[in-house]
């Protein structure tokens, strides 16, 4: 817009005929001013620090690394609007001079102390502003022939007494095949079961001290870890220590190994681990470990501290402290420049190689039951701990973003947790350190970072400080300014000697939609009291408070919210006229919830896109008609019936308004509705009653009805049987009660025997007239 303007201005006067050369130079001038005033004014579309408007030379500093603020007292002077916020470059065109410049430089000051060997530079201090970054190398040269601690930590159950027979013969040949990698080498030794406490141990008193009792076998008590033996080069008593050594028994599967690793780690005093050395420690066991919360098995549930609890080389806290974390336990490792070797007899091997990505500087390896020693096995797992080089960021500040890159010898480029493998020793390992700080919110007291190469007893730190204040104030001669000078009624600066800081309290507060939200929604900055919104690549973010997005929001055909709404927060925010979750319905489809009663989904739901969803849980139907528990609708239009009463008062005339304004087109009073006046209730129980009396008294008659036709029944069946005995009194029959037994193949002898006697009653005694006896055989 500027140039068009200026361009056939400038053009015009330059052509002029040569008499009238004299006047030319002059509107030349003018012209060129004209244009570089109009260029001044307007706002470049790219320049994100004018766009900003920026009130305060703090919240200019904080739009983008490239602004910067003059507070030059007679800046601009004249000018209607002083636009301070911009790049150093533009400033000075528009008359800043470059000692008013507020616009703090990014600067690297590496440390020239040559204490730390293996990895360089020991200390690097970054100056940063916000939105900055910077960036310095690392390197990293292993040495060869590096001193060695290696710390034996074994697990002393039951199931694991052949492979500390194994660790008899281990010093002295581990000692020879070390000498190739290391002329220093140490041995210590430490052994740990479980927490001492029920349901890891058994508390049976005959038990307590051996848990070994019922094998007849003769082993030491239960105990979560004893440090046996400190670091030492002399072999003898690493193997007289390991002949002692007996041992013990629990109840469950799982061990207290990383109960214990993390005692051998932070006890660097009663361990023996040197500075110089290269520190390992070497886990031997074939059953996985309990990790934490565990504990609260046996009602335990202090967290682990942390700290070292060795009293008299024994673990004092077993009981009363969880086990740690595998969180807790990598931090304290990393922290302490200890390698692990996880030695794992068993199935259980692939379990310890899952956790290796969870505790960085670890390495497993397999004891086979045919090895006779695992000396081989600590010489492969050492070289391989070697080959790799990685970074470990420890400390981290918020609002600093630290990003490391491995440059290999190969030439290949990994990031700084992958690190680089197979290195050789004397082999150098760059690592590209990038340090960006992303604001100046919370500072929390902590200004510096850590690089810590795993398994290297030397490390980095870096320095930062953040330069997010301005340097000005009213003791500095000429006058500075750090508050734009339009900007005195919505915010005022506090400057304390050089350091001016603005009061952005109201102008935050004018960033946010409510209250309880987000500045900007979190998708922007608040400078000036107005939101800056920040660049996505998925889509644009838009609106006054950053609530507006194109691409966060859900698609329907195509279509972002159907093409009927915006985009705000995530949630479609329709047009009049539509609704729905992507603004996919029309709102004239309503009508098909509303009931006869003009009800939409009765009163029991919300209509979405034409049909209804029933919000109360007891009804249901397509309009949410149906609800046994609920108010009947006769019921509801009772109540209103007395809206079309012509004598109402006013108080039931508003009534009729609030409550029953949808009813007054549908409600009749001969709607033949029964009403809700107790008395209806009253006759309605008593006829309830009356057919329930009716009922039973029906029941009653019937069943006395079929009692009487089954005594009579009875009772001609008696006097058949009294005529039947009158008739056949001369024979009075005895039947033999010998048990029968009948079979097809070959039938029984079958014996009855009837006697029958008559009796003659004469004018004598009686005489026996017949005796009778039957034999039959079938």
């Amino acid at each position: 817009m500027c140039i068009p303007l200026a361009v056939p201005l400038t053009l015009g006067l330059v052509s002029r005929p040569k008499g009238q050369r004299g006047l030319r130079g002059s509107f030349l001038g003018a012209a060129c001013l004209l244009a570089a005033v109009l260029q001044v004014s307007c706002q470049r579309p790219d320049n994100r620090c004018v766009i900003a408007n920026a009130a305060t030379c703090t919240s200019c500093l904080a739009v983008d690394p490239q602004c910067a603020w003059c507070a030059q007292e007679d800046f601009m002077a004249g000018a209607m609007q002083k636009t301070r916020c911009d790049t150093v470059l533009w400033l000075i065109k528009r008359g800043c001079r470059a000692e008013f410049i507020e616009s703090p430089k990014v600067d690297v000051a590496v440390s020239v102390d040559k204490t730390n060997i293996q990895v360089t530079p020991e200390e690097v201090s970054i100056q940063l502003r916000p939105g900055s970054e910077a960036t310095f190398m690392l390197k990293v040269c292993p040495l060869e022939k590096y001193p060695v601690d290696l710390y034996y930590l074994v697990d002393v159950s039951a199931s694991m007494h052949k492979n500390i027979e194994k660790l008899y013969s281990v010093g002295s040949d581990l000692s020879q095949k070390m000498e190739s990698i290391s002329t220093d080498l140490r041995l210590g030794f430490g052994s740990y079961v479980d927490k001492t406490v029920s349901p890891y141990i058994s508390i049976h008193p005959g038990r307590i001290h051996n848990q070994c009792s019922d094998y007849d076998l003769d082993c030491m008590p239960p105990h979560s870890y004893i440090h046996v033996l400190s670091l030492t080069d002399k072999i003898a008593e690493f193997r007289s220590a390991i002949s002692k050594q007996k041992i013990s028994g629990n109840i469950d599967t799982p061990e207290g190994g990383f109960d214990a690793m993390l005692q051998v780690a932070v006890c660097q005093h009663h361990i023996g681990w040197r500075k110089e050395a290269k520190r390992v420690l070497l886990l031997m066991t074939d059953q996985t470990s309990h990790l934490a919360l565990d504990s609260k098995l046996a009602g335990i549930v202090i967290p682990n501290d942390g700290n070292c609890h060795l009293k008299d080389n024994v673990y004092v806290r077993a009981t009363s402290m969880e086990h740690p974390s595998l969180g807790q336990l990598s931090e304290k490792l990393i922290d302490n420049n200890i390698n692990v070797i996880f030695a794992v007899q068993g199935s259980q091997f692939h379990w310890y190689k899952d956790l290796l990505p969870l505790l960085p500087g670890t390495t497993a390896r397999q004891i086979e039951s045919q090895e006779k020693n695992i000396s081989n096995l600590v010489v492969e797992a050492y070289e391989k701990l070697l080959s790799e080089v990685r970074i470990h960021v420890a400390n981290r500040v918020q609002d600093i973003n630290v990003k490391v890159t491995a440059i290999c010898p190969d030439g290949s480029k990994r990031t700084g947790l992958e690190g680089c493998k197979n290195v050789k020793s004397t082999s150098e390992v760059l690592f590209n350190i990038s340090v960006a700080l992303k604001g100046c919110s919370i500072n929390n007291g902590i200004n510096y970072v850590m690089l810590k190469p795993l398994g290297f007893n030397e490390s980095t730190r870096i320095n930062i400080h953040k330069k997010c204040d301005c340097q000005c104030g009213d003791s500095i001669k000429p006058k500075r300014i750090c508050v734009a000078e339009m900007s005195h009624e919505t915010e005022a600066s506090h400057c304390e000697g050089k350091t001016c800081h603005s009061s952005d309290k109201l102008s935050s507060e004018q960033c946010r939609m409510q209250k309880d939200h987000l500045i900007c929604n979190g998708q922007g900055d608040c400078l000036g009291g107005k939101c800056v919104c920040h660049k996505s690549k998925f889509g644009t973010v838009y609106g006054k408070y950053c609530e507006k997005d194109d691409f966060s929001c859900p698609y329907h055909f195509g279509n972002l919210c159907a093409g009927n709404g915006e985009c705000e927060a995530g949630k479609c925010r329709c047009f009049s006229g539509w609704e729905g979750d992507r603004c996919q319905c029309a709102t004239s489809l309503q009508k098909h919830c509303m009931n006869p009663d003009g009800q939409i989904c009765s009163g029991r739901g919300t209509c979405v896109c034409g049909r209804c969803t029933c919000t109360d849980p007891s009804s249901f139907g397509q309009l949410c008609e149906f609800c046994p528990p609920c108010r009947t609708a006769c019921s509801d239009k009772w109540n209103c019936v007395s809206c079309h009463h012509s004598n109402s008062s006013q108080i039931t005339v508003d009534q009729c308004k609030s409550s029953c304004s949808y009813k007054l087109h549908y409600t009749d009073k001969s709607s033949g509705c029964i009403s809700d006046d107790p008395n209806y209730f009253r006759i309605f129980f008593i006829i309830f009653t009356v057919t329930f009396l009716i009922g039973l008294l029906n029941v009653l008659i019937v069943r006395q009805i079929i009692l009487q036709w089954s005594n009579n029944k009875i009772k001609s069946s008696a006097d058949y049987r009294v005529s039947a005995t009158k008739k056949d009194k001369m024979f009075l029959p005895t039947v033999c009660t010998k048990t029968v037994t009948y079979r097809r193949d070959k039938p029984e002898e079958i014996c009855i025997k009837v006697a029958i006697r008559a009796f003659v009653y004469g004018k004598g005694s009686p005489t026996v007239l017949r005796k009778m006896e039957l034999q039959q055989i079938s």
